[in-house]
């Protein structure tokens, strides 16, 4: 469920958020209430143009409602409608996977590639429930559906370079299809050495280096019924963060699944899927190459995943029913190990997540109904059962110091429901919705032991007691068609009670060096927080078009502190030029001062800024074969720059060259 019609007195010609014929940018389904972020890697974008060999963090940022936060050139964190991942559902094709970091320096799109996925699901507020409970939205990260083209064996290789970091990319991808049987087999590397801000300035432990494997095969049993069986395996290594104290050494996932699909117009079942699947994550950080530190740590942390979900859609007269059913059991566990500089004295141990025990299952229905051939109303409802226990005795026993009536298992069952009214006509569609959530507190929150916070300076300390966080929201969506002109706005409003956020304990003393206290998570009676853009595109002529976007974000708490990562005052303005085989487009983007912010969580003001982009493409043919290049200049300026999302105010990068390369051997 979208986005909520609101009149506003703003005018910026720019980015139309809502593409055209373009497979890299989201296009807008207002039937569906999705936002779809597709990932034709391998074609030549006409809109918004992205490198061939883009991050999946790259693509998320294009999206109005989405914004990555920061904390080096690696594994950024995505948070949607101003809201942390802790308050939104992010799933690999529809499957639960849990970062093992308690810095959250793992978020679970780190642990997939482009060569990997089909499109990206963006679903906000309470549309964002079909796979799990959120405030905030979901993120479905989609790879690609069964194929049995019968074209036989296909091959592309893909290769990058930027200039900035000395930024090293190179992708292989092999795929058979025949009419009953496909397999294809990918992989991908990424390098980059420490990256530049503006004005040359070296941004230490800034470098990373990942690859990622997968393979993907299917068998059609018969003509309504198909298995596919998919691997992931992700690695990063030598993985730096410099707005934290500490790197990663080793961030590792192994993710599997096993699918049956059923599929067949011609019945009231259209389709039914199931799903068996496994992933694990280990992931180790360590301050073994920073030069000085008070205390020498080590901090590994591993989360296992086993899960299921049967979903099917039914067609019935003007009824459009989705039923999912789905469950999951998670173990996440994480330790810290201290070692003083005076090797007289001894290590010093703790759990920081004491092995907590997840086990959830739900079932989720959608109902769309047709009013008329251009009226919809749709109504959404999910509920679930959801229960946390301690399995290791040593760290129920530290909880217990804080809540001595503490026991080793919690109950919660959680609910939402959405509706939402839709319109279509030749000159404009309108979306209004409105809905309410609950959420569990995350592992973090709930059960966190001594967690350290660099962005504010504190330790933080998990609150098993804390009530469910919940959510009302507004929202709606509108576009207008003249002609060539095409303006939309979107806006949403959500009131959020029992808001969970860390409240300073006085009594208590920091267990990190140089920290200035401790947080324990504690609940706020409620939050608010609104959001509005406007979107605008007008096509010059076949060739020339000129796009752009505004928006405004604002989020208060009802301790009257202004809410953390609250988006300022935003715009984009682009011009297009494109062609069959060649297109071009200069962009500039940029924010307002930061104003409304909170010391009280550790922010600061954070001044305005813009960057000017120039992104280039070519298609050759090559016989049957296609090269495809993609060159150009980021932050052609060279600004030295950080936006509000840049944990403790890194510098982003300064001027970039790219180029990306892609050859399709058919």
């Amino acid at each position: 469920m979208k986005k909520l019609t609101l009149l506003c007195v703003c005018f910026l010609f720019g980015a139309l958020v809502y593409a055209q014929e373009d497979p890299y940018i989201k296009e807008n389904d207002t039937t569906k209430l999705e936002e779809v972020i597709l990932i034709g890697q391998r074609k030549l974008s006409n809109y918004r143009q992205e490198k061939t060999l883009s991050s999946i963090d790259d693509y998320l940022e294009k999206s109005n409602r989405i914004t990555m936060i920061k904390r080096g050139n690696y594994a950024w964190e995505p948070t949607m409608n101003n809201m942390a991942s802790q308050r939104l559902v992010v799933t690999i094709d529809g499957m639960q996977i849990f970062g093992a970091c308690t810095d959250t320096m793992d978020p679970i799109t780190s642990y997939v590639d482009v060569s990997n996925l089909d499109k990206v699901s963006v679903d906000s507020g309470q549309e964002g429930t079909e796979n799990g409970h959120c405030v905030g939205g979901g993120i479905d990260l989609k790879m690609p559906s069964s194929k049995f083209y019968g074209t036989g064996l296909k091959t592309s290789v893909d290769l990058g370079y930027e200039t900035n970091g000395n930024y090293r990319s190179a992708g292989l991808d092999l795929e058979y299809t025949g009419n009953k049987f496909y397999i294809n087999a990918d992989g991908i590397f990424r390098k980059s050495d420490n990256y530049d801000a503006g004005g040359h300035n070296e941004v230490l432990y800034s470098q990373f280096q990942k690859y990622n494997l997968s393979l993907q095969g299917g068998y059609k049993l018969s003509e309504n019924h198909v298995l596919d069986a998919n691997i992931i395996y992700d690695k990063a290594t030598d993985v730096g963060y410099p707005a934290l104290p500490m790197d990663v050494s080793l961030a590792e996932a192994l993710i599997t699944s096993l699918t049956h699909t059923y599929i067949n117009d011609s019945t009231r079942i259209k389709s039914w899927e199931s799903k068996l699947y496994f992933n694990t994550i280990t992931h180790i950080m360590d301050d073994s190459k920073r030069p000085d530190v008070p205390i020498r740590m080590d901090m590994p942390g591993w989360s296992d995943t086993y899960g299921f979900y049967t979903k099917a859609t039914l067609k019935e007269n003007k009824h459009s029913l989705l039923v999912n059913l789905n469950g999951f059991y998670n173990r996440s566990l994480a330790e810290m190990t201290m070692y003083p500089n005076d090797s007289n004295q001894p290590a010093m141990f703790m759990y920081t997540w004491p092995d907590i025990r997840t086990l959830y299952t739900g079932i989720y229905v959608k109902d769309a109904f047709a009013l008329s051939e251009d009226k919809t109303i749709s109504a959404s409802a999910r509920f679930g059962y959801h229960n946390n226990t301690i399995a290791e005795e040593v760290g129920l026993e530290s909880l217990q110091i804080f809540y001595p009536d503490l026991t080793d298992s919690k109950t919660r069952f959680l609910m939402s429901f959405s509706t939402d009214y839709q319109i279509k006509k030749d000159n404009y569609d309108a979306t209004f919705g409105v809905g309410y959530g609950e959420r569990a507190p995350s592992v973090s929150e709930g059960y966190g032991f001594f967690l350290y916070n660099s962005f504010d300076n504190f330790d933080y300390i998990g609150n098993p007691n804390l009530e469910n966080e919940k959510a009302l929201e507004v929202n709606a969506t509108t576009n207008f068609y003249l002609n060539r002109f095409k303006i939309g706005l979107e806006t949403s409003y959500f009131y959020l009670m029992d808001y969970i956020i860390g409240d300073i304990d006085s009594d208590l003393s920091a267990m990190t060096i140089g920290a200035n206290g401790v947080k324990i998570y504690n609940s706020l009676s409620n939050a608010k927080i609104f959001d509005v853009y406007l979107n605008s595109e007008y096509k010059l002529s076949d060739a020339f078009s000129v796009n752009g976007t505004i928006g405004y974000n604002y989020g208060k708490g009802s301790n009257d502190e202004y809410l953390p990562f609250i988006k300022p005052f935003s715009y984009l303005a682009e011009i297009n030029y494109s062609r069959n085989l060649f297109n071009a487009a200069l962009q500039l983007s940029g924010n307002g001062n930061q104003t409304n912010y909170s010391n009280f969580y550790g922010e600061n003001e954070t001044a305005s800024f813009a960057i000017l982009n120039l992104n280039l493409g070519n298609i050759f043919y090559l016989k049957e074969n296609k090269l495809v290049l993609k060159y150009g200049i980021e932050n052609i300026l060279d600004t030295n720059y950080s936006t509000y999302a840049d944990w403790n105010n890194i510098s982003q990068q300064g001027r970039n060259f790219y180029i990306n390369a892609s050859f399709v051997i058919n």
